[in-house]
Formats: C-alpha cells, sequence, structure tokens
C-alpha cells in the first residue's frame, strides 16, 4: 500500500503519453549521422545494415535522452530550483522522452538510475553541485524543458543549450553584486526596520563590505569560508553598538545591525525547506530546516557577541543600556520579607512581619521614551534622524523589488522583470494591510501576503505563459525582512533561538499561503496533475 501510495503521489506533466495518450514524433535527434547515412543508402545496403542500425543507432538515442535529463537535474539545482519539484520535474520529462528512469533528490547530490528493459540491466549516476539563486539561467531551463516536452527541439540539441547555459559566466560581475548588496539594505533599513536617513547609508556600507568579503576571501579560501557569518556579523554589530553609543543618539543600533546582514538570512533556505516538508519529503526538509536554524543560530551569536565586545569596553553605553531598559519597564517585583514601620499597617498584620512579592507599576506612558521601532525619535531630531513618512513606501518598494530581481541575477530588459515588480508590490501591500488588522501575528500576515503572491503567479503561468517560480522569488522573498520586523526585527538583544524562531513562523506562513493559493488556481481547468514548475 506504501508503495502503491507514493507511486501515485508523483505529480504528472500535461503532455505525459500516460495522460494524454500521445506519443512524440522527435524522440530521435534528426541531425544524427546514422540516420542521415541510413536516408542515402539504397535498399540493398539498408538491409545489409538494418541489424546493426537497431542496435547502434537506438543506443545512440537512449544516450542522447539519458544525457539530457542528467544535464537538466545539474541545472535544477546550480540555478536553484524549488527542490521539492526537481523529482517530479525530472520524472515527467523522463516519461515524455520513454526513458525508463527513477530520481532520488538529497541536499546537493540527485541520483539517478536508468533502466533497460531487453537487458535487464540499470545504470546509475550521481549528480552533485551547488549553487545559487539565478532567475534569468532558471528561466532559460524552464524555456529549454518546455521546448523538449512540446517536441520543438531534440534531446541532443538541448543538452548542448543546457552545457552552454552550466558554462556562462555569470550575468552581473563582482562590482555590481557588491553595488545591489549595498542598495538593497541602504533601502530595506527605513522600509522594514524604522531607519533613519543617516542610519540607512551606515547599513548600505556595512552591507557593502559584507558583500566583498563572501565574494572575495570567503570564497577563496574554505577555512574563513567555516567561520564567516559569525565574524561579519561581530563586525557589524560591533560597529552598530559602537555608533550607537554616541552621546547624541543620532544612530539606531537595531536598524543598522538588522538591515545590514538581510542579504546573508537563510530565508530563502529555511522557505525552500518548509516546502519540502509540507510535499512530505521528510529527509530533504528536516535537513535543510535543522541547517537553516544553526545557521540562523551563528547569526545571533553573533551579533550579541559583537555588541558584548562593545560594552566591555565602554562602561557607560551599558549603564545607559541598563537605566533605558530600566526606564522601560513599566512593572517592577520586589520580592522578600517586610516589616513595617506604621503603627497602622501593624494592628492589621498583628505585628508579624510579610513575606511575598510585591509589584509596583508605572503610570507613566511609552511615548515619553520617544521608542519608535526599538530607535529612539524624540520630535525634536531633524528630519534626515526621523522614521521615513508613509508616502515614501510609494517610491522605495517598486525599486527594492527591481534590485532584489537584479540580485538574483534577472536580466534587466525583460517582461519577466516586469511582473516581479508588480507582483513584489502587491506582497508587499497585502503585507501591510494585513498587519494593520492582525496584530503581533507575522506568521498569518505571512501567509496572507504570499497568498497574494501565489495567486498572481500560477495564474501568470497558466494564462499568459509566463513561469510561475521566477516570476514569485521577489515577492516571496520579500515577505522575509516584512514578517521579520513585525516579529521585531533581527536583534541581538535576545538570542539566537529567538531569532529562529520568528523566521520559522514567517516561512510557515508563506508556505501555507503558497500552496493554498497554487490549490486555489489548478483547482479549475484541464491541468489539474501538472509538473508544474512553481514553489
Amino acid at each position: 500500500m506504501d508503495s502503491f501510495a507514493s507511486n501515485n503521489s508523483q505529480v504528472l506533466d500535461p503532455d505525459d503519453p500516460t495522460v494524454t495518450g500521445e506519443r512524440r514524433n522527435r524522440l530521435d535527434d534528426p541531425e544524427d549521422i546514422e540516420r542521415a547515412c541510413l536516408k542515402q543508402m539504397n535498399y540493398k545496403a539498408r538491409r545489409k545494415y538494418q541489424q546493426r542500425i537497431r542496435i547502434e543507432f537506438n543506443i545512440t538515442s537512449v544516450l542522447n535522452r539519458q544525457k539530457f535529463l542528467m544535464r537538466l537535474a545539474k541545472a535544477l539545482m546550480t540555478f536553484g530550483a524549488p527542490s521539492h519539484r526537481i523529482e517530479s520535474q525530472l520524472l515527467s520529462a523522463s516519461r515524455i522522452l520513454e526513458v525508463d528512469a527513477e530520481f532520488i533528490h538529497i541536499p546537493g547530490v540527485i541520483i539517478c538510475s536508468f533502466g533497460d528493459l531487453e537487458t535487464k540491466t540499470s545504470e546509475m549516476h550521481f549528480i552533485k553541485c551547488g549553487g545559487r539563486l539565478s532567475l534569468g539561467s532558471l528561466h532559460e531551463v524552464h524555456q529549454i524543458y518546455r521546448e523538449v516536452v512540446h517536441d520543438e527541439i531534440s534531446a541532443r540539441r538541448a543538452t548542448e543549450k543546457l552545457d552552454a547555459l552550466l558554462k556562462a559566466k555569470p550575468l552581473y560581475g563582482r562590482p555590481l553584486r557588491i553595488t545591489l548588496a549595498f542598495c538593497l539594505s541602504l533601502l530595506i533599513c527605513p522600509l522594514a526596520f524604522g531607519g533613519s536617513f543617516v542610519d540607512m547609508w551606515i547599513a548600505g556600507l556595512c552591507a557593502g563590505g559584507l558583500c566583498l568579503m563572501q565574494l572575495t576571501v570567503a570564497a577563496k579560501s574554505q577555512l574563513y569560508a567555516n567561520v564567516f557569518e559569525i565574524s561579519v556579523t561581530i563586525v557589524v554589530s560591533f560597529a552598530a553598538r559602537g555608533l550607537s553609543s554616541i552621546r547624541s543618539q543620532v544612530f539606531c543600533y537595531t536598524a543598522i545591525s538588522s538591515a545590514s546582514i538581510i542579504g546573508i538570512l537563510p530565508g530563502y533556505l529555511i522557505l525552500s525547506s518548509s516546502l519540502e516538508l509540507a510535499s512530505k519529503n521528510i529527509v530533504c526538509g528536516s535537513v535543510k530546516m535543522v541547517y537553516a536554524l544553526i545557521y540562523t543560530l551563528f547569526l545571533g551569536f553573533g551579533l550579541q557577541i559583537g555588541s558584548d565586545i562593545y560594552l566591555l569596553f565602554d562602561r557607560s553605553a551599558r549603564h545607559e543600556l541598563a537605566a533605558l531598559a530600566a526606564r522601560m519597564m513599566t512593572t517592577a517585583s520586589i520580592t522578600g520579607t517586610f516589616v513595617s514601620d506604621n503603627g497602622t499597617f501593624a494592628n492589621i498584620n498583628h505585628g508579624e512581619p510579610l513575606t511575598g512579592t510585591f509589584s509596583f507599576t508605572s503610570e507613566a506612558p511609552f511615548h515619553r521614551e520617544h521608542i519608535v521601532d526599538g530607535c529612539y525619535r524624540p520630535p525634536s531630531f531633524p528630519w534626515y534622524l526621523q522614521k521615513f513618512p508613509w508616502w515614501t513606501q510609494f517610491i522605495i518598494v517598486p525599486i527594492f523589488s527591481v534590485l532584489s530581481s537584479l540580485a538574483n541575477l534577472q536580466p534587466l530588459w525583460t517582461v519577466e522583470l516586469v511582473v516581479m515588480v508588480v507582483i513584489s508590490c502587491v506582497s508587499y501591500a497585502a503585507n501591510k494591510i494585513a498587519n494593520h488588522f492582525i496584530f503581533n501575528r507575522s506568521d498569518v500576515v505571512s501567509a496572507i501576503g504570499a497568498f497574494a503572491v501565489g495567486l498572481l503567479g500560477n495564474l501568470y503561468s497558466r494564462k499568459m505563459g509566463g513561469t510561475a517560480f521566477t516570476s514569485m522569488v521577489t515577492g516571496v522573498l520579500f515577505l522575509v525582512p516584512s514578517g521579520l520586523s513585525q516579529a521585531g526585527g533581527i536583534t541581538a538583544q535576545g538570542n539566537g533561538i529567538d531569532i529562529g524562531g520568528a523566521m520559522i513562523a514567517v516561512t510557515i506562513g508563506i508556505t501555507v499561503g503558497l500552496f493554498m493559493s497554487q490549490a486555489l488556481v489548478y483547482m479549475f481547468g484541464s491541468r489539474k496533475n501538472a509538473a508544474i514548475f512553481s514553489f
């Protein structure tokens, strides 16, 4: 029963011959040398070489199709395809190409097993590679897959295209990627973490230096790459705490430290693991989830260490923080034994001491402290030290969406970029509106925003023939810092476990919203079991 259930759980492609009953016309390569020679032979030569041609030509064609499947698996892993869809994509492609194959995906590795029914033999390949999210290349891979599926090109020609795509250099060079990291942190600082005009430039500089270290030192030294996250978060937290300890209180520690490390947060990794677990892929999902949580704990540990190291040298800053925390406390509790020095109280208690806890509540309201999103913002500060007005979101959100898409290696002059920006803006608007009515529930708010993103992305895929996954990535990744800001931001006031719990709450909400929107869109129409390239 378990085997039957697992076989039925595989997602089929709409062009799968088991669904349509049709066979492909272009299984073999029309440019194959053997076929071209066969057409030029006369009848006797054709009969003479018939047996040899049947063996050699058919084997060559099958090898080309198997090679295409392996290249497709490597391309999907290299360019950051949704891992819970990789097996279904490869299985559907093998059925369409009439190749007897099975695929197993574990983190970093895809195991391909090809069988031969005639000789009763099998061949197994291990495809191991790593990569990062590349939206432009993923779109190209999906277009090549569609061309093969719809019998427009042969498997041999598609393999050549995939090889060229895998060998191509990154779309953007190192200076441009550092500039994009600078701009992203600069914009997300006032947008999600309440930073001022001064804070955003400091956060951008820290993020630019972080990206420079990631692309140079960490990429060349495997030894330093193991401690890269901890070291850079310590430096960023140390610098942010030092700037925030200036007497004039110009800089905000929470905004600077949170926005500076937004580029190395494992938001996409935790989202991918949540989707894996929701798809009942327990092994791959649990491994990624544990890795992402440990990674997040490293970031929280680095932030805390950097802050404590500075406070170790600056005693006055430590005392000021303690005094500020005491002023922010509305309730103070004192536990012990209390002896009355008042005759009236002694008569009530018959002269015996009291043992217990007394709570003293202050009636001073919070707004006298002038704390806005964890930052000190008194009205006497000039405009460049205040929180940005609400109307600036109409300018910052589209610009941030464009830059975020470019940072994920999306080509600039494409229609897909416009679709990404529109869906990302809708996701932010849905998130803000939901947060206006639902308080302190970052998971529910993120689920509503993800539902809006999934609805638009899957409708775009079905009605306009676009790629659902690449059009939705920017909007989904936008929900991670927005959800974290609703959960209190990324600060070192607590510990890494608090940051990890906040990220899990946000990604679980995003996962539920994406699956609900996908189920709603694909509930109607004939393509109900399609191997869709989506979240």
